[in-house]
């Protein structure tokens, strides 16, 4: 099976930066003969804080997100919060996926799968890899053809969390693509007051140590100046340092 690379910035933040971060993926395609999807949110509906920057939304979003499209021809993926967002969503992107928080949610996993496009299911941060069939079994019964699930790590105390690399394993027997959400796995949630904080240092000692249980792909938040990020700026992994870990990973 081919590796799965992912990336993109946390929330569509304007146009420019979705452009800016397009053409470096589409170079690292050419580079590289990889095929990266494009991740971008219209929304962060789980924000901390109710002050915080949550994105252009829905109307605006999928709008910004076309443009990359057309302009790039890169596939892409993006969450969705609510059911009754699915099917807009589908009209535009190859990979919808499911928030960790809401990955339970019956309504929005039959609505995802009945877009007909791939569903990405991360797994949630209370639940084990195992835990993550009943998940997938929801879609598949919707009738989803393709489903992906993503490691990001679990609850384990205050502000943290922990990633249990056999989660690869136990949900590679669920499905064959397993995702290691390299990025989010070194959140610390509401670690800094109103808003979550994390430490990038880690993110390639994530990638490559899910390499070694067996990851199918890999997931990676990106931003030319991660500190001026207005989401998961602490965790956002820089632009530039992105080609050398992907190819690292080959």
């Amino acid at each position: 099976m081919k590796t799965t690379f992912i990336a993109g910035p946390c929330v569509i933040e304007s146009q420019e930066l979705l452009y800016m971060v397009a053409e470096k993926l589409v170079n690292i395609n050419e580079k590289l003969n990889v095929d990266v999807i494009f991740k971008a949110s219209f929304d962060k509906a789980n924000r901390t804080s109710i002050n915080s920057f949550r994105g252009p939304g829905l109307e605006r979003g999928l709008e910004m997100l076309a443009n990359v499209k057309s302009k790039y021809g890169l596939k892409l993926l993006t969450d969705i919060h609510e059911s009754f967002q699915a099917e807009a969503v589908g009209q535009i992107v190859d990979v919808l996926q499911i928030p960790a928080f809401l990955c339970r949610q019956t309504d929005l996993l039959v609505a995802a799968a009945r877009t007909g496009k791939i569903v990405n299911i991360k797994k949630a941060q209370f639940l084990s890899g195992l835990d993550m069939k009943y998940p997938v079994e929801k879609a598949k019964e919707a009738g989803a053809t393709e489903v992906w699930l993503t490691e990001r790590g679990n609850a384990f105390g205050y502000n943290n969390l922990v990633v249990d690399f056999r989660n690869i394993s136990d949900m590679k027997e669920i499905v064959p693509m397993v995702i290691m959400d390299c990025t989010h796995s070194v959140q610390r949630p509401g670690g800094m007051g109103g808003k979550t904080g994390g430490d990038r240092r880690f993110v390639p000692s994530m990638a490559h140590a899910a390499k070694a249980f067996g990851a199918t792909g890999y997931f990676f938040e990106v931003h030319p100046e991660p500190d001026k990020g207005l989401s998961d700026g602490p965790n956002m992994l820089e632009l530039d340092k992105l080609e050398t870990l992907i190819e690292s990973l080959l």
